[in-house]
């Protein structure tokens, strides 16, 4: 059980390394930190749920972009990037990428 991104910006064709990262879960009518990381030289952050146990619910990963790309000098759209999911099988691995570039992003299920 595990939560895990891997954040590639899309303008440089490079991974997005030291991206800050939080994990939440919906918690009745806001929001609670299960974990953070930051993206390595790869792009990916491998331990967000900073050894927590992973329940069937709503979640959000919070990706600091603006930030990210004021450190490279590059003016930016979004100043966050909120990628709400739910999990319903708390037992697999949930991998959420990112495709970023300074005025966009994609996001899917990865494996």
């Amino acid at each position: 059980m595990s939560v895990t991104t891997h954040v590639l910006d899309t303008s440089s064709g490079r991974p997005a390394s030291g991206v800050d990262v939080r994990l939440e879960t919906r918690d009745g009518d806001g929001w609670r930190e299960l974990g953070a990381g930051r993206t390595d030289a790869d792009g990916r952050a491998r331990e967000l749920l900073g050894g927590g146990r992973l329940e069937p619910g709503i979640f959000r990963l919070r990706f600091a972009t603006g930030e990210y790309f004021r450190e490279l000098g590059v003016e930016s759209f979004h100043p966050e990037v909120t990628v709400v999911f739910r999990v319903q099988d708390p037992a697999g691995d949930h991998h959420v990428p990112l495709l970023l570039s300074p005025f966009g992003y994609t996001t899917y299920r990865g494996s």
